[in-house]
C-alpha cells in the first residue's frame, strides 16, 4: 500500500487515502486530463469573484494573479497532454465541487466568505494531491512537474485565506472554515469509482 507521507495544510480534516493515490497512479492520463480542467475551473472561479465583488480592491488585485497563475498551469498542462498525445475532453466531475459549492450561504456578505474559504479548501487539498503524485509517480519529470506546482496550490490558499481574513472577523472565519473543512473530508470519504484530482 502506498501511504502519504508528506504533511498536509493543517486545516484538512482528513489526509488523502492511498487507495486515492493507488487509483491515480495507475490512470496518470486521467488525472492529467482532469487536472487541466481542474487549472481551468480555478482560474474561472478567481475572476468569478472578480466580476461579482469589483470593488474588494484587495482581493481584485490578488485573485488577478490567481487567475494568470491558473491559465498558466493549465497551459503547462494542456502541454504535457499534447507530449502524451491525449485528446482534450470534457469528464464528468466527481461530487467533490458540487458538494461544497452547496455549502456556499446564499446571502452576503455570508456568500461572500464561504466562497473564498471553499475556494482556499480546493487549493489546499489540491496542494496535498499533487505532492502525492509528485512523491508516488515513476516519471521523474512528471513527478517534477507536480513538485513545482504544489508552492503554487499552498499560496493560493493562503492568498484566500488572507482575503478572507481581511474582509471579515477572524473568529467568524476560524468558526467557518473549520466548519466546511468538516464537509471537504467527508466529501473525498467514498472514493469516487473514476480517477480525479479531487475524488
Amino acid at each position: 500500500m502506498l501511504s502519504s507521507d508528506l504533511p498536509t495544510i493543517n486545516i484538512l480534516k482528513q489526509a488523502t487515502c492511498s487507495a486515492w493515490v493507488e487509483q491515480a497512479i495507475s490512470h496518470i492520463d486521467i488525472i492529467l486530463l482532469d487536472h487541466a480542467q481542474c487549472e481551468r475551473k480555478a482560474a474561472g472561479v478567481a475572476l468569478n469573484l472578480i466580476f461579482r465583488y469589483p470593488s474588494n480592491a484587495k482581493m481584485v488585485r490578488e485573485l488577478t494573479k490567481i487567475a494568470r497563475e491558473e491559465l498558466e498551469h493549465f497551459e503547462q498542462v494542456n502541454q504535457w497532454l499534447e507530449h502524451r498525445n491525449i485528446p482534450m475532453r470534457p469528464l464528468a466531475p466527481p461530487p467533490y465541487g458540487a458538494g461544497l459549492k452547496a455549502q456556499i450561504r446564499p446571502k452576503e456578505p455570508e456568500r461572500f466568505l464561504d466562497s473564498l474559504l471553499v475556494s482556499g479548501l480546493i487549493e489546499a487539498r489540491s496542494h496535498e494531491r499533487l505532492g502525492l503524485l509528485a512523491t508516488h509517480c515513476s516519471e521523474p519529470e512528471l513527478a517534477k512537474f507536480y513538485r513545482g506546482l504544489m508552492a503554487s496550490e499552498a499560496r493560493h490558499f493562503g492568498i484566500y485565506w488572507v482575503l478572507a481574513d481581511t474582509y471579515f472577523d477572524r473568529e467568524i472565519v476560524q468558526l467557518r472554515l473549520d466548519e466546511l473543512a468538516v464537509v471537504e473530508s467527508e466529501l473525498l470519504t467514498n472514493l469516487h469509482p473514476e480517477p480525479r484530482i479531487h475524488s
